[in-house]
């Protein structure tokens, strides 16, 4: 099921409803900035409104129908037929129960209706045309309690079940056990089917609305949210499909499929992403929402024609991972102190500074989470936006319809903001738009890639932005790399080879009296020895001696040392002092954050 296209929020509708007044919907903003919780419970928990409120308010925003279980009963005859394709554990897992059947729709009560891999799921197990109804998780718990623990289903169990190890996906052997020889041409093998692959790319659209090729899908998003990947690779080779998963950062292969798995496989994603099914020889994108595990991703896809077939890229992008706050980033208490001081600015411009994959927007928005506010109009433009904040009004880039950074940006100026957020400086005419609304009263945040802080102006003088323009209206640039933390279940004390430690660029005689610490590998952490990432940080604050260098076009080496007379800490001292607390290691920091000329 699709997100309703009116950017509509809960209090939105509640207003609309008459339920809450202007006046506690500040309250409730206010109230959320500073316990950070859900504003689904932070609403009841405020005595405001009910829970039967939400709920309603809920339905009407996801374009469903609300269903009060106390008064509506579910129809025993649609629970048997349900029961007779699907397992009780099935239900109580999705958090669904059947409510009735109309000649072929299945009513169906969901704690969550936007739930599209559950509702396929049920469409190709019991034939019928699922309609999702919204009701209480609690009241949905109460009545899959009054089902039997075991049925005689001819169905298998959910796809996610099974042993784990590693990366690889549970169940999946079980999976593709019960995909259909007949159709597509005989048994699976690790290798080609010699004749086959022809077959399955005729009929891939057919093959992918198929209910293994969906559940086949399913757990391999399971499984990424499960050990937390950024993204998935599904890759075609030569002889097998590859899936790789990137955590924390590395690429890891989870499993190989069939060769004449690729077709459907890259089918059934592109039609989740809303995206050409029949178009295979130039680029796509697309984009869909998922709720797993009690968390909204948004995904984007990519795919690419390659020598081998269709290469898919499944970016998963946690929607809350933006409202974590700047405390838990991994910003030491002096380099958190200057951030916060240029918050306060009430004009000027912060720039995020880093390769990509490091963190730069996380760290954007928390800074906007902090500064989202009732009192002042943010506004952003991004391309694209890919964490969406209540409160704060997102435009995405459209080029075809003429909406650029820069132009977007000249907009803006017309709208009465306090902070603009521009998604990345590219090229001269966003960099003097963004300037211009630096120097005219606005607080300008964006972000650049440069290798450290200091070149951040180097960079902007070779694009063309003239140095006074840099040293009047930049306020201050923080440059990010993000580490692997050593798994805490596994960590242990470790001894580390002086020429490691001497390129870090410390002093030995630090370690006096001090142990460093390594992972030795655990099921925790995947035999990794890392669990988790942290951001290693380099604050730089404008002075008005940085400032005349700057003028002065003066080489970068001087302008990094006057930052740090002023009292910078390097990327390189920031990753060994975290070293030094025992939460990642010396090879992590260099992997991270040397590079050839630093």
């Amino acid at each position: 099921m699709q997100a309703p296209t009116a950017r509509k929020s809960l209090l939105d509708v509640l207003k609309e409803q008459g339920k809450l007044s202007d006046e506690q919907i500040q309250t409730i903003l206010q109230t959320q900035q500073q316990v950070g919780q859900p504003l689904e419970r932070l609403v009841v928990d405020l005595g405001f409104v009910s829970e039967t409120d939400v709920l309603a308010a809920q339905a009407k925003l996801f374009n469903v129908q609300y269903v009060d279980l106390n008064k509506v009963r579910p129809d025993e005859s649609a629970i048997s037929v349900v029961l007779s394709k699907v397992q009780a554990n099935y239900l109580r897992e999705k958090k669904c129960v059947p409510i009735r059947i109309e000649q072929n729709r299945l009513f169906v009560a969901m704690a969550n209706p936007r739930d599209i891999v559950t509702i396929d799921e049920l469409r190709m197990r019991t034939g019928l045309v699922p309609v999702p109804l919204l009701a209480s998780a609690s009241q949905i718990e109460t009545a899959l309690s009054e089902l039997p623990t075991q049925t005689t289903a001819s169905s298998v169990a959910a796809p996610t079940a099974g042993r784990r190890t590693g990366f690889g996906l549970g169940g999946v052997d079980d999976l593709l056990k019960q995909i259909d020889a007949e159709r597509y041409g005989g048994e699976m093998t690790a290798g080609p089917l010699a004749g086959q692959i022809a077959k399955v790319d005729a009929a891939d659209i057919d093959a992918a609305q198929e209910a293994p090729i969906i559940r086949l899908v399913d757990t391999i998003l399971r499984e990424a949210i499960r050990v937390e990947a950024t993204d998935i690779h599904v890759e075609p080779m030569q002889d097998r499909v590859r899936v790789r998963y990137r955590v924390d950062g590395i690429l890891h292969e989870a499993i190989r499929l069939p060769k004449w798995l690729a077709a459907p496989l890259v089918a059934r994603i592109k039609i989740l992403g809303d995206m050409d099914v029949a178009e295979k020889r130039v680029p796509q994108d697309g984009r869909m929402r998922i709720e797993m595990q009690n968390k909204r991703f948004d995904v984007r896809i990519s795919t690419i024609p390659t020598v081998n077939g269709e290469k898919a890229v499944l970016r998963l992008l946690d929607q809350s991972s933006p409202l974590m706050g700047l405390e838990k980033l991994g910003l030491w208490e002096d380099d958190l102190a200057k951030v916060e001081y240029l918050m306060s600015q009430p004009y000027g411009m912060i720039l995020s500074t880093g390769p990509t994959g490091s963190g730069k927007t996380t760290t954007q928005y928390s800074i906007l989470h902090r500064l989202n506010t009732a009192e002042v109009n943010i506004i952003t433009i991004e391309e694209p936006v890919e964490y969406e904040v209540s409160g704060i009004n997102q435009v995405h880039v459209n080029r075809k319809a003429g909406v650029t950074f820069a132009t977007a940006l000249r907009s803006f100026l017309r709208q009465d903001p306090d902070i603009i957020l521009v998604g990345e400086i590219r090229d001269l005419e966003t960099a003097d738009a963004a300037f211009q609304a630096a120097l005219t009263g606005h607080l300008v945040l964006s972000t650049l890639h440069t290798n450290d802080a200091p070149t951040v102006a180097t960079r902007l003088i070779e694009m063309g932005v003239e140095p006074f323009l840099i040293s009047a209206s930049v306020i201050g640039v923080i440059a990010q790399r993000l580490a692997r933390r050593i798994c805490n279940n596994c960590k242990e004390p470790s001894e580390y080879p002086e020429d490691a430690l001497m390129r870090l660029g410390v002093d030995l005689s630090e370690l006096d009296g001090k142990e460093l610490y390594r992972g030795r590998g655990c099921e925790i952490c995947r035999f990794t020895g890392y669990k988790g990432r942290i951001g290693i940080f380099e604050v730089f604050v404008m002075n008005s001696e940085i400032a005349d260098l700057i003028l002065r076009r003066a080489p970068i080496s001087e302008i990094r040392d006057a930052a740090i007379a002023s009292g910078m800490t390097t990327l390189m001292m920031d990753g060994w002092r975290k070293v030094l607390a025992g939460v990642t290691t010396p090879q992590e920091v260099l992997r991270v954050v040397t590079t050839v000329g630093y």
